[in-house]
């Protein structure tokens, strides 16, 4: 990644990714008067797909959630610019994508200081024909092959000791060749030993469960005992 160092600002980005210019790929109005905006979806704020020069890619600003995020929307304690959600987020997201685990390419990522604070935008990769496994298996069963990719998938991640702390079905994703990718990394870190990994796991069987009940999504303990064999590497 270079880097690009301002008063106030930093700029992280990949020139094999992005041949846009970095100060300006992180505003919407860019993408938009460039009819290059290729869906959006609504969480904390608006994720933004828009369609690159090299790759199609998910343009996110960091908001926050919960009930401090209704007083305090989008700006972070300041305590250096590595320790920035964009760029620990972007260091997380290479050393998985290097250690063979499928997650979105980190393409470039922006930190603006105001003081004591600081606002973050980051831009990834867009994996293309992907879905969810909770809008998959609303309308199907997934194959025992997939389940044992899941379980695999997470193993891998889990082995380059990263904490998933918002492990769940609708952060991984299944794309048109029926391979298996992780999402969604903000807040998630590097943790040392084993005994948080069951916890990890635990999180994603709970939220299946959930979805189960609310959504009707197939699923049974057929398939958690399949992905928890691709998990053992059986």
């Amino acid at each position: 990644m270079e880097e690009l160092c301002f008063d106030n600002q930093r700029i992280w980005f990949d020139p094999n990714l992005l041949q846009e210019d970095p100060n300006v790929c992180f505003d919407p109005v860019f993408w938009q008067q460039g009819a290059k905006v290729i869906g959006s979806a609504e969480g904390r704020g608006t994720t933004w797909f828009v369609q690159g020069e090299r790759l199609p890619m998910a343009l996110r600003h960091y908001r926050r959630g919960g009930l401090f995020g209704k007083l305090v929307e989008d700006s972070y304690w300041f305590l250096g610019w590595s320790k920035t959600r964009c760029a620990e987020e972007t260091l997380l997201l290479h050393k998985l994508a290097q250690g063979g685990v499928r997650v979105p390419r980190p393409v470039a990522a922006r930190a603006i200081r105001s003081g004591l604070t600081y606002r973050a935008d980051i831009l990834v990769e867009k994996i293309d024909n992907a879905r969810d496994l909770v809008a998959l298996l609303q309308k199907n069963s997934l194959p025992e092959p997939v389940w044992l990719q899941i379980g695999a998938t997470i193993r891998k991640m889990h082995d380059l000791q990263v904490c998933h702390t918002d492990l769940n079905a609708h952060n991984i994703l299944l794309d048109g060749d029926e391979q298996v990718w992780l999402i969604d990394f903000d807040k998630c870190y590097e943790q040392s030993g084993s005994a948080w990994k069951e916890k990890n796991l635990a999180r994603l069987h709970r939220s299946f469960v959930k979805e189960q009940g609310k959504r009707g999504i197939q699923f049974q303990d057929s398939c958690w005992q399949c992905l928890l064999q691709g998990y053992a590497g059986a």
